[in-house]
């Protein structure tokens, strides 16, 4: 796994073994975690699991780096956990179970990105001398594909070529590409309500199965926008108190912004888009006015890049792309990763463990640039998503459009409604609150 801190690992196969949105802006998908949560009701086939336990190897000890003639030690002692769970995070301190030398670095973490035997080498420490000892493991996968769209109640218009894949949305923990399959009859060309048993079977053999009904119509229902409108000056009596802050996030879909008139209104700060990336990157329209006008009325500013990025290459030329926008400028706030693209999410051939990785570059290559990086996402995804190392590994911007965020995970900023409306913008606005006792350097 490609992380933040430096790995020591290196490991060789030996056999082979989530809806919210930054803003309306145009395709990016975006839906209230109230629909998105109806992914944990789809029942879960049971499948097999295997205990960790922990076991002794045997194996040679090497010397990497000495400053003087040092013999490894004859006694060392060094037990490790035999079975681990793919795509889990786990450390080294956490791998290894009993020892009798310092590990180098504790926190560095295991590859557990495939089912298989892996060796890993484990640098440590001896009278000041660094070694590494050789420990065998084995990843398994006992988890269940996860569902995160489930359909359960779809709509397709009649003589229009139908894929299943258009209407629901599944990921699973390790494996890229698990295989769809169905049973029962569907018949496009033919208006009527058709009974499907979804199964998702990864390459483990693990799967989940649930019931959707596909409702082929004449015309697709249109969806019916009937959240209520929030002034931003309410906005900030229902919020204010102690090492509590204000602002907004904006992108084209906010026009021209009196931002004078925003920060009047109590906004303290923006978060603004550089732009997005589908098949390629589409500079932001409003991005370099809305830079210079939100600074010049003293308004804090952060940066965001709407994303469907794959590879972890991909993402880390994304973010030089964006510190080019920002030729040399300064950010009060964070430049943020926004992936949002989680309703058909199998269509990107990522597992979750993949896209973890992605951010991981993500921050990477933006601290390289001399910034800080964020990760957005709605509490759904932060929930599921999204592992507690990439969360602890930098900030996190939270969705959650509700009056009270039942969240439990740290977060710094914020985002509650979608809904806003403040003086200097026409229209809706990302209304955001920042706990600057929660604020990461």
């Amino acid at each position: 796994m490609n992380h933040l801190k430096y790995m020591y690992l290196f490991a060789g196969i030996m056999s082979a073994c989530l809806f919210t949105g930054c803003a309306d802006r145009p395709a990016e998908s975006r839906s209230p975690d109230s629909a998105a949560e109806a992914v944990t009701t789809a029942p879960a086939a049971t499948t097999s699991s295997t205990a960790a336990v922990t076991t002794t190897t045997t194996v040679t000890t090497t010397v990497v780096t000495t400053t003087q003639k040092i013999d490894p030690p004859d006694d060392l002692h060094m037990t490790c956990l035999d079975t681990v769970e793919a795509g889990s995070d786990i450390t080294l301190d956490a791998f290894i179970t009993d020892r009798n030398v310092a590990l180098k670095d504790g926190s560095a973490l295991l590859d557990t990105s495939n089912p298989g035997w892996y060796n890993a080498e484990i640098p440590y420490l001896y009278h000041g001398a660094e070694f590494t000892h050789t420990l065998q493991y084995h990843v398994i996968d006992t988890t269940i594909p996860y569902v995160i769209n489930p359909g359960l109640e779809s709509y397709h218009k009649v003589e229009t070529p139908f894929d299943l894949n258009d209407y629901i949305g599944f990921a699973d923990n390790c494996d890229s590409r698990p295989v769809l399959t169905y049973e029962g009859e569907i018949d496009p060309d033919t208006v009527g309500s058709y009974p499907l048993a979804v199964t998702v079977t990864d390459s483990s053999g693990n799967y989940n199965t649930w019931n959707i009904t596909v409702n082929v119509v004449e015309e697709v229902p249109k969806s019916v926008d009937t959240e209520p409108r929030v002034n931003y000056s309410d906005f900030i009596s229902r919020y204010e108190g102690d090492d509590v802050r204000f602002g907004i996030d904006v992108s084209a879909w906010q026009g021209d912004i009196d931002y004078k008139a925003v920060r009047d209104a109590g906004c303290s700060f923006v978060i603004i888009r550089a732009g997005y990336f589908y098949s390629q990157v589409v500079p932001d329209d409003y991005f370099r006015q809305n830079l210079k006008n939100a600074a010049a009325a003293g308004l804090d500013v952060g940066v965001y890049f709407y994303t469907t990025d794959r590879s972890e290459e991909e993402v880390r030329e994304h973010v030089r792309w964006i510190t080019e926008q920002l030729d040399g400028q300064k950010l009060d706030l964070p430049i943020v990763f926004d992936w949002e693209e989680f309703a058909h999410f199998q269509k990107y051939g990522m597992s979750i463990h993949d896209l973890n990785n992605v951010y991981a570059a993500f921050a990477d290559e933006v601290r390289k640039q001399g910034y800080t990086p964020m990760l957005y996402s709605s509490k759904i995804f932060l929930d599921t998503i999204w592992s507690e190392h990439t969360k602890a590994s930098s900030p996190v911007w939270l969705a959650h459009y509700v009056d009270e965020t039942t969240y439990t995970g740290e977060y710094e900023i914020w985002q509650a409604s979608s809904c806003g409306r403040i003086p200097g913008i026409d229209g809706d606005v990302d209304m955001d609150i920042q706990y600057l006792d929660r604020k990461q350097d």
